[in-house]
């Protein structure tokens, strides 16, 4: 994905060698303004989500061709203010936007039908200030960070708040707008972007 260049690049996995674009500038079918992220769903179809004033999610067949555009700038059900991230549970057939400054998770079926909101914007527990990040774990609970509220929270499947790790600061049990995270085995992975690190902690002792 290049964001500021308006399309997806693929490359190969194992080589790292380019294979193909898709995309330009526009706000047509096909075409992008800030792709932010990219989620695979069943049968290879891909999943990408963008900002800048499109403010989408669009899906693709393998090969580029446009499927379906999901949603529209806005901030009722189903509309979008900078998804910033997405992630699909293909079991569940759920995708989950990070909608990010509507302060929001929606989960919507892998057609768009809206599902269900998680949150609204706030700082206490299950409330959300632009959510940045989600990591989908194996149970299909989600984590999610927050660049505004400097934590990573977690929700089940049903939207119900598990728990939280974090709070403001440059302590090594702190994070400053945290950008990024992502969890493999015990471990997650945090971009702790204000403080210039990344941090790692052990999943089982965070309480997320």
């Amino acid at each position: 994905m290049r964001r500021w260049n308006h399309r997806i690049n693929v490359y190969g996995l194992e080589d790292g060698a380019f294979r193909r674009t898709f995309g330009r500038r526009g706000d047509a079918a096909g075409e992008f303004t800030y792709p932010t992220d990219v989620a695979f769903g069943p049968g290879g179809t891909i999943y990408v989500s963008e900002y800048g004033g499109n403010d989408r999610i669009q899906v693709f067949e393998s090969d580029g061709t446009v499927r379906s555009v999901i949603g529209r700038f806005g901030e009722a059900p189903g509309e979008f203010n900078r998804p910033q991230s997405i992630v699909i549970d293909a079991g569940r057939e759920r995708l989950y936007v990070a909608d990010s400054c509507n302060h929001r998770i929606q989960v919507l079926g892998l057609d768009g039908d809206v599902i269900r909101i998680i949150g609204s914007v706030g700082r206490d527990p299950g409330s959300l200030h632009y959510p940045y990040d989600l990591v989908l774990l194996e149970d299909g609970s989600l984590l999610v960070s927050e660049f505004g509220s400097s934590r990573i929270q977690r929700f089940d499947p049903e939207g119900r708040w598990l728990g939280a790790w974090g709070s403001h600061g440059h302590g090594p049990d702190q994070l400053n707008a945290p950008w990024s995270v992502d969890r493999m085995g015990e471990t997650i992975y945090i971009l702790d972007s204000g403080n210039d690190r990344v941090q790692m902690i052990d999943a089982a002792g965070a309480g997320v």
